[in-house]
């Protein structure tokens, strides 16, 4: 697997989710036709394992957390960027998602958590914030965000 390959599903899914609305209507349609135990579900999670073996993915670490943006937001990805995380029972740093955000939650551990919610799809609608956390064990979670928007905002 490559880049190329994780490039590849991300932008077969975006073709899916393209003009969609950031919100629980989503939410429940990805993790109906994506979630855990699906296809699609299984070949992003493997291809996450990998690069994160072989390092190109989660090749940063801060405050306890490894991460990396793999891609900057394009048109092939729905408008989005994406980022890897990799988390053990960590809270990160609050942000706001000025245009909403896209969470892919593949547990490392059984019963990992990432906020609150377990193997499958997390959708955060437009002017929504948190504190990422990650509980019960380690986790990778993908982000999706339009326009690759985030803003930290020190709290």
């Amino acid at each position: 697997m490559s880049q190329a390959t994780f490039r590849a599903a991300l932008a077969e899914l975006g073709a899916q989710i393209a003009g969609r609305a950031f919100d629980a209507d989503l939410d429940a349609w990805l993790n109906l036709h994506h979630g855990a135990g699906s296809v699609t579900y299984q070949q992003l999670a493997d291809e996450i394992r990998t690069g994160v073996a072989e390092g190109w993915l989660c090749n940063r670490e801060g405050g306890g957390i490894r991460y990396g943006r793999i891609f900057k937001a394009a048109d092939d990805l729905a408008g989005c960027s994406v980022d890897v995380v990799d988390m053990h029972d960590l809270v990160g740093p609050h942000h706001r998602h000025p245009n909403g955000e896209i969470d892919l939650i593949i547990p490392v551990d059984d019963g990992a958590t990432f906020d609150g919610r377990g193997a499958g799809w997390l959708v955060y609608g437009p002017d929504t914030a948190h504190r990422p956390t990650v509980a019960q064990g380690r986790a990778f979670v993908l982000y999706l965000l339009p326009q690759g928007a985030i803003e930290f905002t020190g709290q």
